[in-house]
C-alpha cells in the first residue's frame, strides 16, 4: 500500500468566496501533518481562488462532463478544470450515479477524458442498502471497478479508489471495520488481478462513509484503508483537521 494516506475533502455543492479561510486553514494545518496528503475538491467556482490560495494542499474537482468541447450548455469538461488549477477529479460519485443517472458507460467516458487532460482520478464505488443486505455488495462494486479499470494505462500515477457505502451515510447504520476490511480486502485482490500486485500497492484505496475526527484513526487503522474521502466534515477546517490528525496517528501505530 501507498505510504502516505490520502485525506480529500469533497465540498459538494457548498462553498462561496466566504469559504476561502477554512482552505488556508486547512493548507496551514496541513504543512505540520506532512506524512498525510491533504486535499479537497471545491465547487467549480471555487478551484481557481482556492488553488491560488493553497501552497500544500492538493486541489481536484468534483465531477467534468466526457466531451472536449461543444454546445452543453452549463457543463465543464476536464480540461477546464485543469486549465483552472485542478489537479485531480471525483468521478462515479454516488450522488452523480443516483441524482444524474450515471452509467458506467457514462463515467468510463469521463475517465478517459480526465486522463487525456492530464488529470489524476478518484474513482468512487460502492453499494446500496438493498444491494448490501441482498449479499451481494462484492460483486456489485468489483462490477463497478472492472468496468473502468482497463482504461488506466499507468494506474500507480493517475488512479485513486474510493470505497463509500451508500447504505452508512445518513442511514442510521455504520460500517464496522470488518465490512471496511473486507470490501478493500476485495478491491485489493482486484487490483492485484488487473494490474499486479507491484503496481496494485501503489493504488490508494479511501474510505467515504460518514468519515469524521471521532471516529477517523479506526477506519484508518483498518488494513488496506489508504485513507478517506470526507464528505460534510471537510467544510470545518477544525474538523477536516482532526481527521488529518487521526490519519497521521493511525500512520504512527
Amino acid at each position: 500500500m501507498a505510504e502516505r494516506p490520502y485525506i480529500v475533502g469533497n465540498w459538494k455543492m457548498n462553498g462561496t468566496r466566504a469559504m476561502l479561510s477554512e482552505a488556508r486553514a486547512i493548507d496551514r494545518a496541513a504543512q505540520r501533518y506532512m506524512k498525510v496528503e491533504v486535499a479537497v475538491a471545491p465547487p467549480y467556482t471555487l478551484i481557481h481562488a482556492v488553488h491560488k490560495e493553497a501552497e500544500q494542499i492538493g486541489i481536484g474537482a468534483q465531477d467534468c462532463h466526457s466531451g472536449a468541447e461543444g454546445a452543453h450548455t452549463g457543463d465543464i469538461n476536464a480540461s477546464m478544470v485543469a486549465d483552472a488549477g485542478a489537479k485531480f477529479v471525483i468521478l462515479g460519485h454516488s450522488e452523480r450515479r443516483q441524482d444524474h443517472a450515471e452509467t458506467n458507460e457514462l463515467i468510463n467516458a469521463k475517465i478517459e477524458s480526465a486522463l487525456e487532460a492530464g488529470l489524476r482520478v478518484i474513482l468512487c464505488c460502492g453499494e446500496s442498502l438493498e444491494t448490501r443486505d441482498a449479499g451481494e455488495a462484492e460483486s456489485f462494486v468489483l462490477g463497478q471497478l472492472r468496468a473502468a479499470l482497463p482504461i488506466f494505462q499507468d494506474p500507480a500515477d493517475r488512479l485513486t479508489i474510493a470505497y463509500e457505502p451508500i447504505w452508512a451515510i445518513g442511514t442510521g447504520r455504520t460500517a464496522t471495520a470488518e465490512d471496511i476490511a473486507a470490501m478493500h480486502r476485495a478491491i485489493r485482490a482486484l487490483l492485484d488481478e488487473t494490474f499486479g500486485e507491484d503496481v496494485s500497492a501503489k493504488v490508494r484505496i479511501l474510505y467515504g462513509g460518514s468519515v469524521k475526527p471521532d471516529n477517523a484513526r479506526e477506519i484508518l487503522a483498518v488494513p488496506e484503508v489508504g485513507g478517506a474521502l470526507v464528505g460534510g466534515a471537510s467544510l470545518s477546517a477544525e474538523n477536516f483537521l482532526g481527521i488529518v490528525v487521526g490519519a497521521s496517528e493511525a500512520e504512527e501505530v
